[in-house]
């Protein structure tokens, strides 16, 4: 394996902490950002639509914009746009301008998490084995690091503006020292190669290609809702619904993270002995599991275990489908990858007001149920990852 690869590996994992620090960095300044630009929580459940709809925007530009100039030019550049868009939230003084300050960061972040996975799987192909779910397992320590940041500067006296735009500037400086290190042969939609292969595809190739995309992009959405409800619902679950205290609460959410990490860490070692197909439908089966768990347990130690189980599922399942999504056609790697990243956010941002629209329905834990269906028909979908290999093993299996 050359000394190349390994630094393009790396240089990966740095941006996949970068992305997440920056989203992390945000997200512990929530509430001193909120006093300081004078919103209810009301408000301030609006402005978040607009990161969402800033990113979804950014992804979709970044994907075609990665195919075309190549990840090791986009990543570094959308690097640098992400980090310094950090400090405008922080700089805010009113609902407008915070507005705009989370469209612009919402957009840049987006760009940076699509064309980061873009290149992530022309290091996986070059890699010749899975290594995708690792990079999705340095994101979350994005956020961990994001925390302990937030503290250090909090604790050292500095506001919101001067905390982000601290780590704006670090973030820069990373973006850029790491650009060199980047793969710089990845295949892009302009390469001669990609033109010829594509002018002789056939139409219904190219339209069974688009079903599949958008398949992936589908099963994403669903995955990525079951997470975003997750992150909102679990603590309430235990506070609300079982009368746990909020100091134990609290620790639903941290063990649903905890889990989902260390799976992710594990995920490439299945992956290359069991195949993504089974990794997606055992892992969506056992968050299925770990939620059904969760509606109808009465007990705080067994919400605990289906929080767990629920996070541990759903670890491997995303990965998989970006990694499916990128290598269905590396010369368009970035735009396939921005449909499934694209949508899956839109789960991401819809899961927790489905659940709380649900809640005027139905108890909390009794919504819960509807993320149980999705788990299901994800796991019952897991054969559009059937590949070669999945092939063989089943017919070893069936000889035996």
């Amino acid at each position: 394996m050359s000394h190349t690869l390994r630094s393009a590996r790396t240089a990966t994992f740095v941006y996949f902490i970068l992305c997440g620090t920056a989203m992390g960095t945000w997200v512990v300044h929530i509430p001193a950002i909120e006093e300081r630009v004078g919103v209810s929580h009301a408000t301030l459940g609006g402005l978040l639509v607009l990161l969402g709809v800033g990113a979804f925007i950014g992804m979709q530009a970044a994907g075609r914009l990665t195919d075309r100039l190549g990840a090791r030019i986009v990543v570094p550049a959308t690097g640098v746009l992400c980090s310094a868009a950090l400090a405008l939230p922080g700089l805010s003084r009113d609902p407008w301008t915070l507005a705009g300050a989370l469209l612009a960061f919402g957009f840049c972040n987006g760009c940076l998490d699509v064309s980061m996975n873009a290149h992530a799987v022309h290091v996986e192909k070059a890699y010749g084995r899975p290594v995708m779910s690792a990079f999705h397992a340095t994101f979350s320590v994005g956020g961990v690091l994001a925390s302990l940041a937030g503290a250090a500067t909090a604790s050292a006296g500095l506001s919101p503006a001067a905390g982000m735009a601290v780590m704006g500037v670090l973030g820069v400086v990373i973006a850029l020292v790491s650009a060199g290190a980047l793969l710089p042969a990845a295949p892009t939609a302009a390469d001669t190669d990609s033109v010829e292969a594509a002018g002789q595809a056939q139409p219904a190739d190219c339209r069974r290609a688009s079903r599949r995309i958008w398949l992936l992009a589908a099963l994403a959405l669903m995955v990525m809702l079951c997470e975003g409800a997750a992150n909102d619902w679990s603590a309430l679950h235990l506070k609300d619904v079982l009368g746990a205290p909020a100091s134990t609460a609290a620790f639903a959410y941290g063990t649903f993270a905890a889990t989902m990490t260390i799976g992710r860490l594990l995920a490439d070692r299945l992956v290359a002995r069991f195949g993504s197909m089974a990794i997606l439908r055992h892992g969506a089966a056992t968050a299925a599991v770990g939620i059904t768990i969760v509606a109808v347990s009465p007990w705080i130690w067994a919400a605990f275990a289906g929080w767990a189980l629920f996070g541990l599922g759903l670890s491997g399942c995303v990965p998989q489908l970006f990694s499916a999504a990128g290598h269905a056609d590396p010369s368009a790697a970035g735009a396939n990858v921005s449909r499934v990243a694209g949508l899956g956010y839109v789960g991401m941002l819809a899961g927790p007001a489905i659940i709380g629209w649900l809640t005027h329905l139905v108890v909390l834990n009794h919504a819960f149920v509807l993320l149980t269906l999705l788990c299901a028909i994800t796991a019952m979908a897991a054969g559009i990852l059937r590949t070669g290999s999945d092939r063989m093993r089943e017919m070893a299996a069936s000889r035996h």
